[in-house]
């Protein structure tokens, strides 16, 4: 019998009826030197327990080969909470939506034969089984009952939102449970009668999802699971940006306050969605696009979700608010003050070098031939851009476009621009002459993210999944080039080129005097920056955000290099440095 125990309405911890307040924090969405900072301010709040996802996608980037160092070094992340006090929930997934790309399952799986993705399917079942044979092994020894802190773990994720399928929940609790984890599972799904209804499994505690009217959705497990602790396993303290959003979305402290009151009031456990939220650094953001005929929305590198832990680490009034509805009831709950970040401005940073896409692909990629485009997915590519190359007899008068695109398309003509074409996009009626010489065509594409909630994730394919085509006749005979961006070593840059007329790189240096938490003002119009290395992510001026979060630690006293790669318009031939986030 595990030391933890669901009965009577309560959760039982060496026997002792306790009452979780739990605030979420994802470690892939942290640098790992911060982890302690944000974790030890969960715990000053008088929080007692701290919630995180895995990210299947990342730990297997590609199949059969795993990573759990650094960033993902998710054993770590929990053993830091354990040594301040705190109890752990862990939710593995493997499906964890998240705003997370392809709510966390990998690429890959995409490629595969016969494979049904969130359902009772022997192909997707045996690739999870492969998932969990890696990382079991290493949740098993950090459960409470074998002296770690992991009180509880959930099967899958607000699965009655996507389907009713008992046989494939209950495989995935059937492989937990044969992996050797004895503390309580747990199901979680969308305060509504469907929603729990389809997700809910027999044997297995059900928990709930959603941002407002706690009491009423207590009230609605209740008739349907009387002896379940009532649970919040995510209350939304905020909400996710897209691009092209504006204004941003919040949530009012107060209002948040008074709902955390009534769910201490009524004995009920909660996990604040989300307590810090960090950021999507790199290519890892996610996308919405329910039905096929709603616009598809991808959303922003700022993962800060008006969280009560700013995404740079600052507290919030929301987070007092918290704190003293804790204090209030609980007058011995260990608490404190957070010291106010250091943030700091490293001015204007002149770009001293450039180089072009096309100037750079051999040496960043290596070209694969085939009939047609072959997507991201084909190229096994997690995240980034593609490159597309065919050369078109002339002389021409052409009609380009793409049936889809994922998720946007720079087209080119002998190296000029033609267009650019966003996904849901009518992209009929691109007009193109070529000369009697022939022509290159050249198209750069690249992914906002995939899909991670609804029907249709893992069918988002990125770069350009059916073809391109110029008078409804496809064009063949491509050369691919995969451009996940993760390794900039192999750049040779040539003298400052400011004035682009294609995607190009852009290099400068800034000296760093004291480390400190920054921001970089967005230097164009869509790209993408590096600051040592470090990809923070992607910028676009389609909101209301302006400024990319540069996390102290990958800051170094001395000379620091930033590299920005711009798609459309570099607005001057330097970035900037500010100690302000705008968001």
């Amino acid at each position: 019998m595990s030391k933890v125990e669901f009965k009577e309405r309560k959760i039982f911890i060496d026997g002792k009826a306790t009452q979780i307040f739990s605030g979420a924090i994802h470690y892939f969405r942290v640098h790992p030197d911060l982890w302690r900072d944000r974790l030890e301010k969960l715990a000053l709040c008088g929080f007692n327990c701290l919630e995180t996802y895995m990210c299947w996608n990342l730990h297997e980037p590609h199949e059969g080969q795993f990573d759990f160092s650094g960033m993902l070094d998710f054993p770590r992340f929990i053993r830091t909470a354990q040594e301040l006090g705190l109890y752990v929930i862990l939710r593995p997934g493997p499906y964890i939506c998240a705003e997370w790309d392809n709510g966390g399952l990998p690429h890959w799986l995409m490629n595969k034969e016969g494979i049904e993705f969130r359902r009772y399917n022997k192909v997707y079942l045996e690739s999870i089984q492969k998932y969990f044979d890696q990382i079991m092994p290493m949740i098993k020894p950090l459960q409470y009952d074998e002296g770690g802190p992991i009180i509880a773990m959930q099967i899958e994720n607000e699965y009655g939102s996507y389907g009713h399928d008992n046989d494939y929940i209950g495989a995935l609790r059937d492989m937990t449970l044969d992996a050797g984890i004895t503390v309580p599972l747990f199901t979680a799904d969308g305060a509504g009668l469907a929603y729990l209804q389809n997700g809910m499994l027999p044997g297995t505690a059900a928990m709930l999802t959603g941002g407002s009217r706690p009491l009423n959705g207590f009230e609605l497990l209740k008739t349907l699971r009387p002896d379940d602790p009532p649970f919040y396993m995510e209350f939304w303290l905020g909400w996710y940006d897209h691009w092209k959003n504006n204004p941003r979305k919040s949530r009012d402290a107060d209002d948040v306050a008074r709902e955390f009151d009534d769910i201490i009031r009524a004995g009920a456990n909660v996990n604040m969605y989300m307590f810090h939220g960090g950021t999507n650094f790199g290519f890892t953001a996610g996308a919405n696009k329910t039905r096929k005929d709603i616009d598809y929305t991808c959303d922003t590198t700022s993962y800060d979700y008006d969280a009560p832990i700013t995404e740079w680490g600052d507290v919030t009034p929301k987070y007092r608010k918290l704190q003293e509805t804790v204090k209030k009831y609980f007058p011995d709950a260990k608490t404190g003050t957070p010291e106010p970040v250091k943030r700091r401005s490293y001015g204007k940073i002149d770009f001293k070098e450039s180089v072009t896409i096309f100037d750079a692909l051999d040496q960043i990629s290596t070209p694969v031939q085939s009939k047609s485009p072959l997507s991201m997915e084909q190229l096994d590519q997690s995240f980034g851009f593609v490159h597309y190359r065919t050369r078109i007899a002339g002389p021409h008068k052409g009609n380009l476009w793409a049936p889809a695109v994922g998720d946007c398309a720079d087209i080119f003509i002998n190296g000029k621009k033609l267009a650019t074409v966003f996904r849901d996009e009518k992209a009929e009626g691109i007009d193109f002459t070529v000369p009697p010489e022939g022509a290159d065509i050249d198209v750069l594409v690249e992914s906002f993210g995939r899909i991670n909630y609804g029907y249709l994730t893992g069918k988002d394919r990125k770069g350009l999944p059916e073809g391109l085509l110029s008078w409804n006749a496809y064009l063949f005979d491509w050369q691919n080039r995969s451009l996940p961006m993760d390794n900039l070593d192999k750049l040779k840059f040539g003298p400052l080129k400011a004035n682009m007329e294609v995607p190009t790189f852009f290099k400068g240096e800034f000296e760093v005097d004291e480390i400190a938490e920054s921001f970089i003002k967005f230097p164009g119009v869509r790209g993408v920056v590096w600051v040592n290395g470090f990809n923070l992510g992607r910028y676009w001026r389609a909101g209301s955000a302006n400024t990319l979060y540069v996390p102290s630690p990958i800051l170094k006293k001395g000379k620091n290099e930033i590299i920005v790669f711009e798609t459309e318009l570099l607005l001057a031939p330097y970035a900037e440095s500010v100690d302000t986030a705008i968001l």
